[in-house]
């Protein structure tokens, strides 16, 4: 259906990737993976015909329709919510306007008659009749309220318009599906429903994404760009990490028979299967799995982050009180008479459909907000460190990486040795610790910011959407990290896999209060499921 032939890519000396060849089938869905800069969005641009590469060619099927989520979100700003979604079907939406443009002719000819019939022929071939309807549903599916579908895109928040070219990519049932990180600015529940839909759709999918629940879920197969190459993996994410990493293991163990190797990677295929017939694409990635040549499973030549969060001293046993907190912004409450006892060794995710709401929360705790009414307290042998949504005020200096780092340590511990090790373990080595911090890229920043927290040997965590600009690797290093960590930790995190890996309570803010469970965040999504349902059924009857 898509295919590539002979494709490279070379901006001067450096070469992206050079000589690829690859099928992408129908009723599958690969997840496009690789480091930060490895050229994943680019590639995706080469497929969408956006750029054209250096030598090769890309070729879709005849009469195969091709969707793609770009990410112009000021691009029909005096479009309608619906009529931007519409328009994602280009020769659909073609057809509507020439019917509209004909019939609001006032000297309508035989001829004119012809072409609107030979036009609505197509237009009902095109499933136009259910067009207004579908792109309502996908709006709605997406969380834009109906009462926003007829405005203008202008009068949208970034975020809903994101969920609006979303909508507008997925709309018309392409055959060829392009996701450039789907899930940005999508809230948990949205990421479920565009799970779903995406594991009924039937054609094609290619996706880019950092969430590895997401990946997880959708892909059947995994496109890895690495060194040059683009290698095509069966399986998702998981397999292919877990299978990457039995093979690095299974490489530096040279002395291990090739025998023993292929069994051990057989045995693993087995156990990997099983545990996908639990997946709501049970059968079919079962199938695909059974047919691994084990000698295609490759090691990943991947660098991960050493992110280890040594705590200075142990806390007590008074972690954080917090009474009757809220907080109004311009008038508008964001959360009210919160009330916590946090104990210790808690990993908290904190919920909301209003982010705003939690990174106030955070900003409170960590002294940058004042709290509209009520009070908190950290008991007295907590040293806490924070992680910001924002990090742009902490990057508004020429100082290098060794400098920066320095003025959070203590007096003791500025040795330049010392301080090289913390950056060191972020993957700055070299003369990169020599690059100014104001130019470094959103991921470097973030990488600089965990090496802060790790310097400061707290132990209590306030982290605010930390996967943010990270790559797999660390966010798979950073999730593993607060695993292990001993302390207490309050996070928030659109990252699934992060969430239900780390929490052991759930707090999610809402308009009237607050709910509070202790349990893991699957958990708490069963039971607001079955409590939805029952409502729905007690409003039935």
């Amino acid at each position: 259906m898509l295919s590539v032939q002979n494709l490279s890519l070379q901006f001067g000396k450096r070469v992206l990737f050079d000589q690829v060849n690859l099928t992408f089938a129908g009723g599958n869905c690969y997840g496009v993976i690789g480091a930060n800069g490895a050229g994943k969005s680019t590639f995706l641009k080469i497929l969408a015909g956006d750029i054209d590469p250096t030598a090769g060619r890309v070729n879709l099927e005849p009469n195969k329709r091709m969707a793609v989520l770009r990410q112009n979100h000021f691009a029909y700003e005096e479009v309608s919510v619906i009529d931007t979604v519409l328009m994602g079907h280009a020769r659909l939406w073609q057809i509507m306007k020439e019917k509209d443009a004909i019939y609001e002719k006032p000297d309508f000819t035989e001829a004119d008659g012809l072409r609107a019939s030979d036009l609505e022929t197509e237009f009902a071939e095109l499933n136009g009749w259910n067009a207004h309807s579908d792109a309502a549903s996908l709006l709605s599916g997406l969380g834009i309220a109906e009462d926003k579908h007829y405005r203008l895109m202008q009068e949208l928040s970034g975020n809903e318009k994101v969920r609006v070219l979303l909508a507008q990519a997925i709309f018309g049932n392409p055959d060829i599906l392009i996701l450039d990180e789907p899930t940005n600015d999508l809230d948990l529940h949205t990421i479920g429903w565009l799970e779903d839909f995406l594991l009924e759709f039937k054609n094609t999918v290619i996706v880019v994404s950092h969430d590895r629940h997401f990946l997880d879920t959708v892909c059947t197969h995994v496109v890895d760009i690495d060194f040059s190459a683009i290698k095509l993996y069966t399986g998702n994410y998981s397999f292919w990490y877990q299978s990457s990493q039995l093979a690095l293991t299974q490489r530096a163990a040279a002395n291990k028979k090739a025998e023993d190797k292929k069994k051990e990677l057989q045995e693993f295929i087995m156990r990997f299967s099983a545990n996908a017939s639990k997946s709501r694409q049970a059968t079919s990635r079962r199938k695909l799995l059974e047919k691994i040549n084990v000698d295609d499973i490759q090691p990943s030549t991947r660098r991960y982050p050493a992110i280890i969060f040594q705590q200075k001293r142990s806390a007590g046993d008074q972690i954080l009180h917090i009474e009757r907190l809220s907080y109004a912004l311009q008038g508008t409450e964001l959360f009210s008479s919160l009330d916590l006892y946090v104990n210790k060794g808690e990993k908290i995710a904190f919920l909301s459909k209003e982010s705003l709401a939690l990174t106030s929360l955070f900003q409170i705790l960590a002294g940058e907000l004042t709290p509209t009414t009520g009070t908190f307290q950290f008991g007295q042998t907590i040293i806490p460190a924070y992680l910001p949504l924002n990090n742009e005020s902490y990057f508004q200096s020429d100082l290098n990486l060794i400098d920066w780092l320095r003025q959070f340590a203590e007096e003791e511990n500025r040795d330049e040795q010392y301080i090289r090790g913390f950056l060191g373990k972020m993957l700055f080595s070299g003369e990169e610790v020599f690059k100014k911090c104001r130019v470094l890229s959103g991921g470097e920043k973030m990488r600089c910011m965990i090496s802060r927290m790790m310097l400061a040997g707290a132990n209590l965590l306030i982290l605010d959407e930390p996967t943010n600009h990270l790559d797999l690797e660390s966010i798979t290093a950073f999730n593993n990290a607060l695993k292990d960590f001993s302390g207490t930790v309050l996070f928030t995190s659109h990252d699934h896999e992060f969430t239900q890996t780390v929490a052991n309570r759930v707090v999610e803010i809402t308009p009237h209060g607050f709910i509070d469970k202790l349990m893991t965040y699957d958990e708490y999504i069963t039971n607001e499921r079955v409590a939805q349902q029952q409502e729905a059924l007690y409003a039935v009857h």
